[in-house]
């Protein structure tokens, strides 16, 4: 992905860089260190292979991943969070408690039961 020459401001380039349905969830994934291509593959619902292996590359040329290749057969890579990576991470988990907190003042908490999601019952109701 290219990014534009002109900005107005750094959130519209940071909104650029990590568009998308897939990139934050990844980056999420990568929160508890280095992960595998196919690990990464298994635990992300619904993201075909080409288009884990594009966001990764884009996340790479972003700054926010890299990779660590090992000889041997099979070839093993294994992707992490760079420095920048690890910031984003932070906003992240922000983000996430965000979504849980609206989900459960929705009612939606089956989707956070079925994913294991920890999260504190409403201590209080809408008026």
């Amino acid at each position: 992905m290219k990014l534009r020459q002109n900005y107005t401001c750094p959130l519209e380039l940071v909104h650029d860089i990590i568009r998308g349905k897939w990139k934050t969830i990844i980056i999420f994934q990568l929160r508890n260190g280095a992960c595998s291509f196919s690990d990464l593959h298994h635990t992300i619902n619904g993201i075909s292979e080409k288009m884990l292996l594009e966001q990764l590359n884009e996340l790479k040329q972003f700054g926010m991943a890299d990779k660590n290749s090992y000889d041997g057969f099979p070839l093993k890579v294994e992707y992490f969070l760079t420095a920048r990576g690890e910031k984003m991470l932070s906003a992240i988990k922000i983000m996430q408690e965000i979504g849980v907190e609206y989900m459960v003042e929705h009612g939606m908490t089956d989707i956070l039961d079925k994913k294991g999601i920890c999260y504190e019952p409403l201590l209080y109701t809408k008026k």
